[in-house]
């Protein structure tokens, strides 16, 4: 009776929070992926002792990541406020985050990206340079095929912690599990909320990692 009490009281409202976070994670990290792959793959290729090096690109790219890297998630999304609502042109809501939380996540996916490329054997890369392979058909048709189960990983990693993100983003109103666990479960002292919103992630995140290893397993396999 209590569990259907709970249920009847919270169940939209926990409906809407779980959509608002699955659409902040998934366009956010839709574009972050796409960012974070152009970055790796030009990391890669600008990196002293490759094709392309390029030592301004490479050390401009370098820095950028660097710093964006350095600045903690609440921090960045308070700073960049006035550049979000001239671009969007709202700060609140699920709109309002997903710039915030792409220039948050998409460095931190082209540093994992890049480390999972540069683990790709060298050997092999030179094996198909001597033959005359193109640079580019060896990034996309040999690096990111042999990298993809530590990709997959790297992914995998990504989505988790942006799904922590989207729970700090719920400090300015974006909505979702954060902004539901904050404000009925701190601010009204609903514990039950709490209790069920920290399960809920739990679960979601649990979920998603073993999902990334046998993916991941199955990839190395193939």
């Amino acid at each position: 009776m209590k569990m259907q009490g709970f249920i009847d009281q919270w169940g939209s409202i926990f409906y809407k929070a779980i959509e608002e976070t699955f659409l902040m994670v998934t366009i956010s990290l839709f574009f972050s992926v796409i960012i974070g792959v152009i970055l790796a793959i030009l990391l890669i290729l600008t990196r002293p002792g490759q094709p392309l090096q390029n030592r301004f690109v490479y050390q401009f790219l370098n820095l950028l990541i660097n710093i964006i890297r350095s600045i903690p998630f609440i921090i960045l999304l308070f700073f960049m406020l006035p550049f979000t609502k001239f671009v969007v042109g709202v700060t609140i809501g699920v709109k309002g985050v997903i710039l915030p939380l792409v220039v948050n996540a998409a460095p931190y996916i082209a540093r994992l990206i890049e480390s999972s490329l540069l683990d790709v054997n060298q050997g092999v890369i030179e094996a198909y340079r001597a033959m005359g392979i193109k640079t580019h058909q060896i990034i996309w048709n040999v690096m990111l095929r042999e990298a993809r189960p530590a990709i997959v990983l790297a992914l995998t990693i990504a989505t988790i912690s942006l799904i922590g993100a989207t729970a700090m983003a719920g400090l300015v109103g974006a909505g979702g599990l954060g902004d539901l666990a904050y404000k009925y479960g701190h601010l009204y002292y609903e514990t039950d909320v709490m209790y069920v919103t920290v399960i809920f992630l739990v679960i979601i995140v649990q979920a998603l990692q073993s999902l990334g290893n046998r993916l991941a397993e199955r990839l190395k396999k193939d």
